[in-house]
């Protein structure tokens, strides 16, 4: 009697843990490829070619966002992946050399525009800066050193566009800052422009 009566418990317990499965396995590739780092303007890339380092070079992507190498007058860096631009390379190579194994690292991080986090106002320091995975609005007030002394920290505003609509997310640096108020670090996303007014006394 006791396992019939256990029976549809364990059944339910069983089902709860495969349904619970999917959602679990979505959330981590969701983030996996969030974290994915696509190369922008400015960045300085480390480009190593296996057995011939007489083509391997170090170079920083244009502010159009090509590149130039030996053998190669202009490649478009901007928005692939470090993998995505080695296989680039080596395409590009197979017309002088055979075989070629290209590498890219990526150093002195920029991202594309739509990757940044742009700082307006005031804050000590304001600038773009890329987007880190699990990046909130504590890492870029430390990113930008703080605020001045006339900021509105409380007053502040996150300009996020989803789906082609611009959401506006107040955000509250005084409380997150002075505080501690840890309830008031939000999350920041790619792309998203931070405006922090002035005080207006």
């Amino acid at each position: 009697m006791r396992l019939t009566r256990l029976a549809p418990l364990m059944l339910a317990l069983i089902l709860q843990g495969c349904g619970s499965s999917g959602p679990s396995e979505a959330v981590v590739q969701s983030k996996a490829s969030q974290a994915i780092y696509r190369i922008g303007p400015l960045d300085s890339l480390e480009i190593f070619i296996w057995r011939m380092p007489e083509l391997s070079r170090t170079v920083t992507v244009r502010p159009d966002g090509r590149i130039s190498v030996p053998l190669i007058d202009d490649l478009v860096a901007t928005g692939k992946t470090p993998t995505q631009l080695a296989r680039d390379i080596e395409v590009q190579l197979t017309k002088y050399v055979q075989d070629p194994t290209v590498t890219v690292i990526v150093g002195g991080f920029h991202g594309p525009f739509d990757q940044q986090v742009r700082i307006v106002g005031e804050a000590a320091d304001p600038s773009a800066i890329p987007y880190q995975a699990n990046m909130t609005v504590l890492d870029v007030m430390i990113a930008v050193h703080g605020l001045t002394k006339f900021a509105a920290g409380n007053r502040a505003e996150l300009i996020r566009t989803v789906n082609g609509k611009e959401a506006v997310i107040p955000v509250r640096l005084n409380d997150l800052l002075k505080d501690g108020d840890i309830e008031a670090n939000v999350a920041v996303q790619p792309g998203d422009i931070l405006i922090i007014p002035q005080s207006w006394f």
